[in-house]
């Protein structure tokens, strides 16, 4: 510890001690334990305590009731098992209500339970608990009291306790604990309603995913399924999910765990399709295997029907004697969707479950196994897989489903599919979370005549007037994930002709859009243009539907809006429309390129005198991209464009913007000297020297854009990021120029002693004067005798990493409690 540090640590000690002093808030104490524990890691804490007894002092008032605030409290909880991981300090550590309390204490008994089964666990691993040391077995006999509590509150605390010990340790001493408690847990199950079930699945899911007690013979995978059934729906969600990730589970348990996530979707669409086998009967089902789940599946095979256990039925309903239902009454929507909350809330956890599904890779056929005993564990993946085959048609069919719900065009055919029509009617936060799962849907593939359905429900969505600003923006970016993964027709093109439908009756909307009173909507129709136009701006259906619609000129309207997200979104349009040759050129024929002149005039303008960051940003970010395209405009004079963009970009106050114009100079390098050799700018081999004579030439341009001027101004900017890209674009300039430094030898004129005390006057923060007029062997001169290795290796370290240390830390918890001038504080 710094001498500093442990100067100050005596006062801070007895602030934290005393109930009456101002406590820091938990950023504070967080960043004072990471600290220790920083330490502790580095040496002995036994040593950290004989040198700071206040320490010691600090901890003694956990021993005995206080007046310490819960905070306090649990910081030194959890101080104390940091110090207490070392053996050697141990020996100097001897129900709260606040869960910030309760958890720091839980991780304390942990780190003791740990500590104290390491030496006789190392020697007999199978030892039984009741041989236990007598610390673990105080430990363990507590666990076991809450565990049989009927207050939920102390259930919690134990399952949480037993979570961080099977999440943190995977020692082979934990197997037999687990075995030992199991039969406690299991009883839990028992009990109507379960307790604590969110912990408790928190539990089973470390258990399963514990090296050394997911392949053994504990009972896991029973506990596993009668949990399943047992829980309520919203709870089991978690737990099936979490069951489907695992990479090593019986595939009869899988088949059980999708099972509880499809069940909620299953009920949406039994609600809205007529009865298998009646007349007009439609719509997929959903399906594993061979078994349908849903709309088609009887009700015999909703409950469970007999036969072989091995032929892959998937039963949908819950199994015989759950909260869900029977074997004699099967589950329906009604019952598992009894309230708009409760239909609302299971929905939307069930779509973004499936959603994390979606992009797992298909594995084994994952139903199978029905009835029975487990089988044995499948052999370990490398990587989670979803289950196979993936009922992609059915999920499909469910989510468009659900928006219609949402949005009144679906048709119930059951009372229970009129109440979900009210309860899921203009519901924001479900239509949000199926527009998400439609579009991960689209990596997949079925019948087109489902994917026509898709694009039908997506431009409903998109031309409603009733559809919000957020479920816009939702619909939007699904419709964009759906035109991308469009197949490309056999004869050519580059969108199937449902695609090119699809665009050209959305084009005509998109108008709309642009002009709405919401600025969200106007920015969520720009970005949808960027991305089309940068996708398919050379396609000719879409070009010739785009330049008959009103949306260039639109969009070029934007670039004044009074929103500067807007105007943002609208300059990354415009600089896309351009380089595509899409902005529309008013009638001039004695100037041809008169508009895409006043574009570029327009888009100086926004970057010389917007008064927000944003359309700033946007507009660096796109004469960046037109000089890598040469674009039109640029190639025309490029050295006047870069010259009129570095001075603008140079004096501006956002550090992004200011990035942004060393990215364009180190692309107008890259493009006269040649590309480096490594896109990392920390790679070990430097970008090979560009001959004497190219380097010769091309060092006068660079010169009169004044580059260096922004460069090495930028070097010792106060914002890191610059001065880091000012780094890289010097070190890549010094190596290009190795030969003509070589060749040029050593230089100490006085231009060169100049720039050198103009650099020096930099760096001491006076940057009044500009450089002036720069002689190339000058440049090179000091690009040479720059220590610009040293300086990357310094801005690398952080920029704030001397605001942040341990000495500025205590300092400013001192001062929160006055104990410090308050000039004193380094208020970081």
């Amino acid at each position: 510890m710094d001498p500093e540090c442990s100067q100050l640590l005596p006062a801070l000690c007895a602030v934290l001690a005393d109930p009456r002093q101002p406590v820091a808030d938990d950023t504070c104490l967080e960043k004072l334990l990471d600290w220790f524990k920083t330490i502790a890691d580095a040496g002995s804490s036994l040593l950290l305590l004989q040198e700071n007894p206040c320490l010691v002092t600090l901890l003694c008032p956990v021993l005995k009731p206080q007046d310490l605030s819960p905070r306090v409290l649990a910081f030194l909880l959890r101080l104390a098992g940091i110090l207490a991981a070392q053996e050697d300090c141990f020996q100097h550590l001897q129900g709260d209500s606040s869960l910030f309390v309760a958890s720091a204490a839980g991780q304390l008994l942990v780190h003791i339970l740990g500590l104290s089964m390491q030496a006789p666990a190392e020697g007999h691993p199978s030892l039984q608990p009741a041989h236990w040391p007598a610390c673990a077995q105080k430990i363990v006999g507590h666990i076991e009291e809450s565990l049989r509590a009927t207050a939920t509150p102390q259930v919690t605390q134990a399952l949480n306790v037993l979570t961080t010990m099977f999440s943190h340790c995977h020692d082979p001493w934990t197997q037999v604990l687990w075995v030992h408690l199991s039969p406690l847990v299991a009883c839990l199950l028992e009990k109507d309603p379960v307790p604590a079930a969110h912990s408790l699945v928190d539990l089973l899911l470390s258990v399963a995913r514990s090296p050394v007690l997911s392949s053994s013979s504990c009972g896991l995978w029973d506990t596993l399924a009668q949990t399943l059934s047992r829980l309520r729906a919203s709870q089991a969600g978690p737990l099936a999910l979490g069951i489907l990730k695992l990479q090593e589970c019986p595939k009869a348990l899988r088949a059980q765990a999708f099972a509880v996530l499809l069940q909620p979707l299953t009920c949406v669409l039994e609600a809205t399709t007529q009865a298998p086998g009646l007349p007009g009967s439609s719509g997929p089902g959903l399906q594993c295997g061979v078994a349908a789940i849903g709309p088609v599946a009887s009700s015999e095979a909703c409950a469970g029907r007999g036969g072989d256990p091995t032929d892959g039925e998937l039963p949908l309903a819950w199994p015989p004697g759950s909260v869900g239902g029977t074997a004699d009454a099967p589950l329906t929507a009604g019952m598992l969707l009894p309230s708009k909350a409760a239909c609302v809330g299971l929905l939307c956890q069930t779509l973004a479950h499936l959603e994390l599904l979606q992009p797992l890779v298909s594995g084994a056929p994952a139903c199978g196994g029905g009835g029975g005993a487990w089988p044995a564990p499948t052999l370990p993946l490398s990587q989670p897989q979803r289950p196979s085959p993936w009922p992609w048609a059915p999920l499909l069919s469910a989510a468009v489903t659900i928006l219609r719900l949402c949005n009144g065009s679906a048709t119930p055919t059951s009372d229970t599919g009129t109440h979900l029509c009210a309860f899921l009617a203009g519901c924001v936060r479900v239509q949000r979370a199926a527009l998400d799962f439609l579009g991960t849907l689209s990596q997949g593939t079925g019948p087109q005549e489902l994917v026509t359905q898709v694009f039908a429900i997506l431009l409903e969505y998109l031309t409603s007037p009733d559809s919000s600003p957020t479920v816009l923006k939702k619909a939007f970016q699904a419709t964009l994930q759906w035109l991308q993964s469009s197949p490309k027709p056999s004869g050519g093109g580059d969108l199937e002709p449902h695609a090119q439908l699809f665009l050209r009756e959305l084009l005509p909307v998109l108008p709309k859009r642009l002009c709405s009173p919401c600025w969200d909507v106007r920015d969520s129709g720009l970005e949808f243009l960027t991305q089309t136009v940068r996708r398919w701006g050379g396609q000719a259906g879409f070009r010739h539907a785009l330049l008959a619609s009103e949306v260039p000129e639109l969009t070029e309207q934007l670039l004044r809006d009074p929103e500067s997200y807007v105007r943002a979104s609208a300059v990354a349009a415009m600089g896309q429309l351009s380089s595509r040759g899409l902005h529309i050129i008013p009638a001039s024929p004695g100037h041809p390129g008169a508009q895409q002149k006043s574009l570029l005039e327009e888009l100086l303008h926004i970057l010389s005198t917007d008064s927000e960051g944003f359309p700033r940003r946007a507009v660096m970010q796109v004469f960046t991209q037109w000089l890598r395209d040469s674009h039109a405009d640029v190639a025309a004079d490029t050295e006047h464009f870069v010259a009129r963009v570095l001075r603008v970009a140079s004096q501006d106050l956002d550090w992004e913007v200011r990035a942004q114009g060393l990215e364009l100079a180190l692309v107008f390098l890259e493009q006269t000297l040649g590309q480096p050799s490594s896109s990392c700018p920390y790679a070990m081999t430097p970008p090979a020297a560009a001959p004497p004579s190219l380097v010769a030439q091309a060092l006068q341009p660079f010169c009169r854009v004044q580059l260096f001027d922004f460069a090495f101004r930028a070097l010792f900017d106060c914002d890191r990021p610059v001065a880091q890209k000012s780094c890289d674009l010097l070190l890549f300039l010094r190596a290009k120029t190795a030969s003509y430094s070589d060749q040029q030898g050593s230089s100490s004129g006085p231009d060169v002693a100049s720039l050198e005390a103009a650099l020096q006057r930099w760096q001491a923060g006076d940057q009044g004067q500009p450089l002036g007029d720069l002689e190339p062997e000058a440049v090179v001169a000091v690009l040479r005798s720059l220590d610009l290795e040293g300086l990357r290796g310094a801005l690398a370290e952080s920029s704030d990493h001397a605001e942040q240390s341990p000495l500025s830390l205590l300092q400013d918890m001192l001062a929160t409690a006055g104990i410090l001038g308050e000039n004193e504080a380094d208020c970081y």
